[in-house]
């Protein structure tokens, strides 16, 4: 984002993981940068000898199953997005070989005009295990709850991840090479402009607004979320940790780069995602008048938003149902429910 400027992300000092204040980040919804933190790690010490020896010791891991990778033509100028007519996207995928990938990035690397070369959250326990525990946050269910995280590599040359959203928690780990993240809290959607629910270029809604030149006559309100934005500068062994559903812009700095994250939501494995439920409020809630609209949001105040035992707590205990404290076996059934009465 170098045509802008916006705060800094607050920096806090931790000698190790299990010190991040995480209810001062989740609760307090507050993105925290902690600088140098995992400098120690074998693949940071890699990459600070050199982006060959960073490759080789990702090399060393690779268990030899196919990756997805994705190439922009130089044209698109490492900024993973749309075509002109928002029907498609602006770069290929495939899959291949881990050394497909990193062949390619080394045969342009030092280009000033090279493609835009992604490999883009790859699971680390199904593809590089070995590399995972020797990298490793050493945190368990004290931060991430009953279900453990998603632990993912990212890797490539110069590339923009455009600013989107994810539904977990997240822990960012620059491995390689340096990172800036851009920052926006939830509440910032709609002066960020978002784009269609679908195709995406990468699983989530993005921006549509092209940070490096910003078009204030198309996206006037986009000055608004600058506002609230931060940036985060990431450097070799740096970790950032933020709240899920805050956007975020991703820019890989360097020639080659590697992030290692984990996503985590501390809730039971029966929660569904609240996704399914905007999509079906889309069909079942959005048109309707705007005086129905409003009693509907009282009753979800009532029910959803508002404190988690209040719709039930004047009722008897075998009669809440779902209103009560949900178990998987009252989800099963909630969840039959819904599918019933989808299907009439």
């Amino acid at each position: 984002m170098t045509a802008l400027t916006a705060r800094r992300t607050l920096e806090v000092t931790a000698a190790t993981p299990a010190e991040i204040p995480f209810d001062a980040v989740l609760a307090g919804q507050t993105p925290m940068l902690f600088k140098g933190l995992v400098r120690d790690w074998p693949l940071v010490q890699a990459g600070l000898g050199s982006p060959q020896a960073a490759r080789d010791y990702i090399r060393a891991h690779d268990r030899g199953v196919p990756v997805v990778g994705y190439t922009g033509d130089p044209a698109i100028k490492g900024r993973f997005f749309y075509n002109d007519t928002l029907t498609g996207l602006n770069f290929k995928a495939e899959r291949a070989p881990l050394e497909a990938f990193l062949g390619r990035i080394e045969a342009v690397e030092g280009q000033e005009n090279a493609p835009a070369i992604y490999i883009g959250s790859t699971d680390l326990d199904a593809y590089f295990p070995s590399l995972k525990a020797e990298n490793d946050l050493g945190l368990g269910p004290e931060v991430y709850g009953p279900q453990p995280p998603m632990a993912g590599i990212w890797l490539g040359n110069r590339t923009v991840a455009a600013a989107h959203y994810d539904m977990s928690n997240n822990i960012a780990v620059c491995a390689v090479g340096r990172r800036r993240f851009t920052l926006f809290p939830p509440d910032q959607v709609a002066n960020l402009y978002p784009g269609p629910l679908e195709p995406t270029p990468g699983g989530q809604v993005v921006s549509m607004v092209d940070f490096e030149t910003p078009d204030f006559d198309r996206h006037p309100r986009f000055r608004e979320a600058l506002a609230s934005a931060q940036v985060a500068e990431m450097e070799p062994g740096d970790v950032l940790v933020y709240p899920a559903l805050w956007w975020h812009q991703v820019e890989a700095l360097d020639g080659f780069n590697v992030l290692m994250n984990y996503w985590w939501n501390a809730t039971p494995a029966f929660v569904d995602t609240p996704m399914t439920t905007l999509l079906h409020g889309l069909l079942s809630l959005r048109d309707r008048p705007d005086f129905e609209k409003q009693g509907w949001k009282a009753l979800f105040d009532y029910y959803v938003f508002g404190p988690a035992e209040r719709a039930g707590a004047h009722l008897p205990d075998d009669a809440r149902g779902p209103l009560g404290a949900l178990d998987d076996l009252k989800a099963r059934r909630l969840r039959a429910w819904l599918l019933d009465r989808l299907n009439r």
